[in-house]
């Protein structure tokens, strides 16, 4: 058990770097923060989208000795393809159409500090070799150059990705993910940590309030109840942006049951036994994700329903038939294909269908950046 000064320690560590938390899931993770964070070591935070990856990372980051210098945050999977490397590592005059001057990438301007690599799972294959090579020596290419340049830059990357599966698959780089994950930081769903809502309601509650100047008369033991039952599909983000709506619309009044229930987009009792959503108020984009949700559900929880379902039809067919030809000797029906690849297929198809051939909707339905999405369309043939 932690003595009292550890924990007052650890208290004030959080506090210095804003770091919300009292389940036992963030405790841990406060823990391996200040163990790494006076090193240089590379560390790799993963998560799902929303969970506060980019908090941690900026907590490393100003709690080491780097804290003076740089952090740059890159969002990996919002740079198109074909300029990622010249952003990255910048790019020498004429090295390319439009390349009017000389240009510095993040590296070189992180020099020193720290660089945040969001959505590291995004990288092109191409620019994981490169950003090996730094991970390795230090050093990199400008595009168009030949000449290495150095930099001194501490890596910390984050993923919404299961990493490994995508080495599996030959799309992220099995060199690069174990010099990633020298040290892994997971951080849980905060439908996992509910112990954590009642901070992060009062320290959002407090900046929003005090930002919109608006006098905040509380929240009841009831509804602070139903913030942590609810499962946050959103995370810490959608949290924040709950907090902020109802603050500014109910005027900072003291908070209900029935008034969080009008901000929250969907309710799923955690005693449920499917997670399926029950809409409280649904935009018509809230209606169709709970569509494609309920599509992808039902292909994952009813399989084995389908199988038998086939298999029944299938054995009436055979009587049917032996009855009008007793010479009949059966036939092994064809099934459906259940394959993760086919349903991932289908629930495309379906978003673009949804949103009318809307890539940047369908890609924020399907919970995946615009460039899987592309990248998807062009691998089934849907382009």
């Amino acid at each position: 058990m932690q003595s009292a000064a550890m924990k007052s320690d650890q208290r004030r560590f959080q506090e210095a770097h804003g770091i919300i938390g009292e389940s036992v899931e963030m405790k841990k993770i406060i823990e391996v923060v200040e163990q790494v964070a006076p090193t240089d070591i590379t560390v790799l935070i993963s998560g799902e989208s929303g969970v506060g990856k980019e908090v941690i990372a900026k907590a490393i980051h100003n709690a080491s000795h780097r804290a003076k210098k740089t952090l740059i945050t890159v969002n990996s999977g919002a740079i198109p393809e074909g300029i990622i490397e010249s952003e990255l590592f910048g790019h020498e005059k004429g090295s390319f159409t439009g390349a009017s001057d000389q240009r510095k990438g993040y590296f070189e301007l992180a020099d020193g500090g720290t660089i945040f690599l969001d959505e590291i799972g995004e990288l092109p294959l191409s620019a994981q070799v490169k950003l090996l090579r730094v991970l390795e020596n230090g050093e990199f290419l400008r595009v168009g150059s030949s000449v290495p340049r150095r930099v001194d830059v501490r890596i910390i990357a984050a993923t919404n990705k299961d990493l490994e599966s995508e080495v599996r698959h030959n799309r992220f780089r099995t060199d690069l993910f174990f010099r990633l994950r020298s040290v892994n930081i997971h951080v849980p769903p905060l439908r996992s940590r509910p112990d954590d809502i009642p901070a992060l309601f009062k320290r959002f509650s407090e900046e929003i309030s005090g930002k919109q100047n608006i006098r905040f008369a509380g929240i009841s033991d009831e509804a602070m109840d139903l913030l942590k039952r609810y499962h946050w599909p959103g995370n810490v983000r959608e949290l924040r942006n709950v907090v902020e709506s109802m603050l500014i619309l109910e005027g900072g009044k003291y908070i209900e049951v029935s008034d969080i229930q009008k901000y929250l987009k969907e309710y799923v009792p955690m005693t449920a036994d499917r997670n399926l959503p029950v809409h409280v108020n649904k935009s018509v984009e809230q209606a169709e994700r709970e569509l494609i949700l309920r599509a992808l559900l039902d292909i994952k929880g009813n399989i084995l329903e389908l199988r038998n379902l086939v298999a029944a039809q299938a054995a009436v067919v055979e009587d049917s038939m032996r009855a009008q030809n007793p010479m009949y000797l059966g036939s092994k029906p064809e099934e459906p294909s259940l394959s993760l690849q086919d349903m991932e297929r289908k629930l495309i198809i379906e978003a673009l269908e949804r949103f009318k051939g809307n890539r940047r909707a369908a890609a924020r339905a399907l919970d995946i950046s615009e460039r899987t999405l592309y990248r998807k369309i062009h691998e089934f043939g849907l382009g």
